[in-house]
């Protein structure tokens, strides 16, 4: 089991943040660190936050490594496209080009980019 003490002030900002930080996904961790400092089994916290104990376990680790600044960062996997590098030239190209359909859009992509797109044009 994970030990963590709170102060007063780190419970009141838990118990508002709980409710009021933008993002649903870090209300949810403030919800689980929330719960913590009121002494709640981590299964309890795992079953009322709808997560997994691991993910719960993840949230505690993420406080006890930077407190609730380290909460409310979001981490995302955000895959980067292979036509960012190319995004300049393709937006000049368009602007001067506009093309009258998506399939002569990815025909032009691929000739200025070599880049071909995966599409399923008989659904466009």
């Amino acid at each position: 089991m994970i030990k963590i003490e709170f102060t007063e002030e780190e419970i009141r900002v838990l118990n508002h943040e709980r409710y009021h930080y933008p993002h649903p996904h870090v209300q949810r961790k403030m919800e689980a660190l929330w719960l913590k400092s009121q002494k709640l089994p981590h299964k309890q916290i795992a079953k009322l936050t709808g997560v997994s104990i691991n993910v719960v376990t993840s949230y505690f680790r993420e406080y006890k490594a930077g407190g609730i600044e380290k909460l409310k960062e979001l981490n995302f996997y955000q895959p980067e496209s292979r036509l960012r590098q190319h995004i300049e030239t393709i937006e000049a190209y368009f602007r001067e080009h506009p093309p009258a359909t998506i399939k002569e859009a990815m025909g032009k992509i691929k000739e200025l980019t070599g880049i071909t797109l995966q599409r399923d044009i008989a659904n466009l």
